[in-house]
């Protein structure tokens, strides 16, 4: 019972020995991946060679596979580019049982605690994290190999009769290749783990249990059985992924049916490649492993070098067993690429949200342009049907807001280098300012509405008001979406605040506009109201755009923007629309303490302290006159300045 234990134990040290080497490798190389996978992609030959070198570099085919699945799903990789690195990745993970059998032919323990002990120290320095993390899970995969070695040993499972005739009943023929294939698959398809199941048949050849036909059919199972990875992640995924991980399976079924085909032969002349002959008496069975790793190696690079020419025939395969559902109805709310969980490696959970964050956007512009169309409508049924689907959008960016706001949480949860930290704050600050777009389409439609309730007419100045003011918010809603779009390097931010300025400009001036068409009487007051309450949102509604492309390029981190006031933390400067104002340093002190805490009130007696200490001639006669003045200077937002009765002031938004 204990020997087993001990055998046990090894496995799930060496397990989990090459989970930490995989998952620091991947942390190491995580922002080189997908430049990678998409620059060595170009040709079907070229993703061969990717995927077997991501694969060696990260000691698992599984996590490639996922990753290439993963990429499929966020649309950074084609089918035909998936299936390739696939092929190559199956390649790349025979280097594990060549690692193995080295580990079964010589003794690795003296390696071990050097590699554990630079590790720790490499670890706890935390300047060299990951490279620790390697060290440390390399001294678990090296010391379980040599655990895997000793157990094999005192097994000695070939002196203990009970235990050959069971294996010997089983006679060397097809019957019993297709059982231990079986057997290979279903073992490997209930642990995941391909390298777990390597391990045990080559303890059981090694130490005589089984022949070195039943293990090389165990290992033909274990190719299958490994499939099973990628397709549980791609069960969640959009129907290219689900193509992907068919297209896996597909492709070492082919490899397992033409050895089956060929089993014997093919098994011998491993065997004479490698130099061994199995039927020889006194036999160094350990030496079968290499058989083993030889046989992994040389199945999977035969059946990549049959199968390469007929990708495009594998494509259409796996596109016709795989169909497409019915086109769903875009106002259904769902998650395009992160509907399935987290992937270990934390760049690549960042690159699927900010997949979805574009979709956001685009939703948004979507919004946006049934306000436009809910404007012009006459129709009473068709206006209601638009106001109601206008309002199923405002619910949608709140629940996707809320969606892709936990999915970056979880992200954020696992340890991450100080870029993807950066990453995360910016993704979270462009759903906030898309969920605010949102929110503010729909009180534009309300605005409407009552407008539409009310019989309340514009003129042909109000119509051409509106008009502009919505074609500048279109123009910087289709800027904003060709940045989220993955545009960011040829992105001109300028242009952007240009199209803000001018927003900004047209507000002021169809203010005053409307101040002097009441005053002349063109129109009534609720007319006047009305136009305001639309001019006013449309100008709050690019705003929002304005600080989602701020946020994704990550400008403006040094300032603090409310609407169209902007502070130059750094410069200590202050611009209202477009145009710098001059501020005394109490002024500025205290609208910058407003606007880092907006709706929050503060006492006379809070603001004196933070704003004049230790200055005994100040009173609540100083806060009051330089609240006064601060309200001269940002004009159209001295509004959002208020004063609590018998209290202090607070900054509304």
């Amino acid at each position: 019972m204990l020997i087993v234990l001990k055998l046990l134990g090894s496995i799930a040290l060496l397990i989990y020995g090459m989970k930490v080497m995989s998952e620091a490798l991947q942390k190491m190389a995580g922002p080189q991946l997908r430049h990678l996978l998409g620059a060595m992609t170009t040709n079907r030959f070229s993703g061969v060679m990717t995927g077997a070198l991501v694969t060696v570099a990260v000691q698992s085919s599984a996590a490639t596979t996922v990753m290439t699945v993963s990429f499929v799903n966020a649309a950074l990789l084609t089918l035909t580019q998936a299936i390739s690195i696939i092929m190559g990745a199956n390649i790349g993970t025979t280097m594990s049982a060549w690692i193995m059998s080295a580990g079964f032919s010589f003794n690795v323990a003296n390696l071990v605690w050097p590699a554990f002990l630079v590790g720790i120290v490499l670890i706890q320095l935390g300047k060299h994290r990951y490279i620790g993390d390697f060290l440390f899970g390399l001294s678990f995969l090296l010391f379980a190999l040599g655990m895997l070695r000793q157990t094999g040993t005192e097994m000695d499972l070939a002196s203990k009769p009970e235990v050959v005739a069971f294996f010997e009943s089983f006679h060397t023929n097809y019957g019993t290749v297709l059982l231990f294939l079986l057997i290979g698959t279903v073992l490997t398809a209930m642990v995941q783990s391909s390298a777990a199941l390597m391990a045990i048949t080559m303890v059981l050849c090694s130490t005589g249990a089984i022949s070195i036909y039943q293990g090389i059919a165990l290992v033909m199972g274990e190719n299958i059985g490994t499939t099973l990875t990628a397709n549980l992640a791609a069960m969640s995924a959009n129907v290219q992924a689900r193509r992907t991980a068919l297209a896996h399976l597909v492709f070492n079924v082919f490899g397992v049916i033409w050895v089956l085909i060929l089993f014997f032969p093919f098994v011998r002349l491993i065997c004479h490649v490698v130099g061994v002959d199995p039927t020889a008496d006194g036999i160094d069975r350990v030496r079968l492993n290499f058989v083993l790793a030889a046989f992994h190696t040389g199945f999977n690079v035969i059946n990549t070098a049959l199968l390469i020419g007929f990708v495009p025939q594998i494509e259409k395969l796996v596109c016709r067993l795989i169909q497409p559902k019915k086109a769903e109805e875009d106002d259904e709310f769902r998650l395009q690429y992160i509907r399935g969980g987290l992937m270990k490696t934390p760049e690549i959970s960042l690159l699927q949200a900010q997949k979805e964050i574009a979709i956001f956007g685009i939703r948004m512009q979507r919004m946006f342009g049934m306000v436009r169309d809910l404007y012009t409508l006459e129709d009473e049924n068709e206006y209601q049907k638009l106001f109601e689907r206008i309002r199923k959008y405002e619910d949608i960016s709140d629940r996707m807001e809320n969606e892709i706001g936990r999915y970056i949480g979880l992200v954020g949860d696992a340890h991450l280098s100080d870029e993807s930290k950066e990453k995360i704050r910016s993704m979270l600050r462009q759903i906030g300012e898309l969920e605010s777009i949102g929110d503010s389409c729909y009180n534009l439609a309300r605005i409407l509405r009552r407008k539409r309730d009310n019989k309340v007419v514009f003129t042909e100045d109000q119509e051409e008001g509106v008009a502009g003011m919505m074609s500048l918010v279109d123009q910087s809603l289709t800027r904003m979406n060709t940045l989220l779009d993955g545009h960011r390097e040829d992105y001109d931010i300028s242009f952007s605040e240009e199209i803000e300025s001018r927003i900004n400009s047209l507000r002021n001036a169809l203010k005053q506009q409307n101040i002097d068409n009441l005053d002349k009487r063109a129109y009534g007051y609720d007319s006047g109201t009305v136009y305001m309450d639309l001019v006013n949102e449309f100008e709050k509604t690019g705003d929002y755009v304005i600080n989602v492309a701020e946020a994704r390029l990550g400008v403006a981190r040094n300032g603090i923007r409310f609407r169209g006031i902007q502070i130059d933390t750094d410069a200590r400067t202050v611009t209202v629309d477009g145009e710098p104002v001059s501020f005394g340093r109490s002024e500025y002190e205290m609208l910058k303490l407003f606007l880092e805490n907006l709706g929050r009130a503060f006492s006379h007696e809070e603001l004196l302290a933070q704003i004049w200490p230790g200055d005994v001639t100040a009173g609540e006669h100083t806060v009051d006159a330089c609240v006064t003045r601060i309200c001269k200077r940002i004009g159209p937002y001295a509004p959002h300045l208020v004063s609590r009765a018998g209290f202090g002031y607070c900054f509304e938004e």
